[in-house]
């Protein structure tokens, strides 16, 4: 923690002698900045924040209040402590103090000892307030990155049955994200996609496929062209990994992330027209992360090499996305992919699994 001789400490007071008086008492043990009027105090701590303010209440042009109020409005200034300096001690003023955020209150005439005293412990208080935040903000990042690992970790997994899809994951994450930046801006989404939401998005993107660990390798390995009976077993891979995660809901009440990932999961098979699979939804009863999953996972399957295809050209792969708006995608997700093609390309290129795939997509 910061040693508290180095903590700043702003005296605004504009007689000059009550100004002395405090400087006297606390200038050898901190770093002391001093305003005469309420509009310098509000430069000085825009310039250089102090740990704590000593603040007069009567003061030419804005008050000690109005300071107060102002600097409890701005998420920069509002955890500053300040401590009222006044003659007043009628009970009403220093409620109206208290209540505008001040910490304490110190009457005049000053008494060093009490001035040094009550600096002191709210300085004190201050960093160990400010070390127990930066501890929590600390551990909460620590806490967000394992679980964005952990499921970054568990969509691998599921890859692993498919060695030729390695970078899937990440492909379709910047192609998620890639999309949902754009759609944020139009009216019809506005509502629904924010930098929040696009987060969560993008993080539980990786388990979209978690469901196939279900599926026989002989099904999801087979180099041909999967039978009607086979291709009903593969289907089950959305509800597979809804259960999963569902579970996973029920057991941690996580909220937000896991029942994110578990629509992503069940529902990026869906189709605009409801043609698809598992429930036949059809247009904004598919959920938005289902949405933007389909396009992502379908771009993605036609431009990577599979065991039962090669690559397609990113030009046939546009086609092939144009030709199913309105039908097997979003219209207003589709026109936006065909704005942002070319994103999708490079990113394809970055985080392409072979070579075939890099020459292809650059033809």
């Amino acid at each position: 923690m910061t040693d508290l001789s180095q903590m700043r400490v702003l005296i605004v007071d504009d007689v000059k002698i009550n100004v002395d008086i405090l400087v006297e008492a606390l200038g050898d043990d901190y770093r002391i900045s001093v305003a005469m009027d309420g509009e310098s105090a509000l430069k000085i701590v825009e310039q250089t924040p102090p740990d704590i303010i000593l603040l007069d209440i009567m003061m030419p042009g804005i008050d000690g209040y109005e300071v107060c109020e102002r600097l409890k409005s701005k998420t920069a200034t509002r955890d500053i402590p300040v401590v009222f300096l006044t003659a007043l001690s009628d009970e009403d003023n220093e409620a109206k103090g208290l209540a505008l955020g001040a910490v304490d209150y110190i009457t005049k005439p000053f008494s060093p000892a009490i001035v040094k005293a009550r600096v002191k412990n709210h300085l004190e208080l201050k960093q160990h307030k400010d070390h127990l935040e930066n501890l929590v903000a600390k551990r909460t990042r620590e806490l967000l990155l394992t679980q964005e690992i952990s499921m970054e970790c568990i969509g691998t997994l599921a890859e692993f049955r498919d060695p030729d899809t390695g970078g899937h994951i990440k492909r379709t994450q910047y192609y998620i994200k890639t999309l949902a930046d754009q759609l944020k801006i139009l009216p019809q989404f506005k509502e629904i996609l924010n930098e929040e939401t696009i987060d969560r998005i993008y993080k539980c993107a990786p388990l979209h496929d978690i469901g196939k660990v279900a599926i026989p390798d002989a099904i999801l390995h087979k180099p041909g062209k999967l039978t009607k009976e086979e291709f009903d077993v593969m289907k089950t891979h959305t509800t597979h990994g809804y259960k999963v995660l569902l579970s996973g809901i029920k057991r941690l009440d996580t909220g937000a992330y896991l029942k994110c990932a578990a629509e992503i999961a069940l529902t990026h098979h869906e189709k605009w027209d409801g043609s698809g699979y598992p429930q036949g939804l059809s247009g904004d009863n598919i959920p938005v992360e289902g949405r933007l999953m389909a396009i992502a996972d379908v771009y993605d399957a036609l431009v990577s090499k599979r065991v039962y295809k090669p690559p397609f050209p990113h030009s046939q792969a546009m086609a092939y996305i144009l030709k199913g708006r309105g039908q097997h995608f979003d219209p207003d997700m589709v026109d936006v992919f065909k704005q942002h093609a070319e994103v999708f390309r490079a990113i394809a290129i970055e985080f392409a699994d072979h070579h075939d795939e890099i020459k292809t997509l650059q033809c």
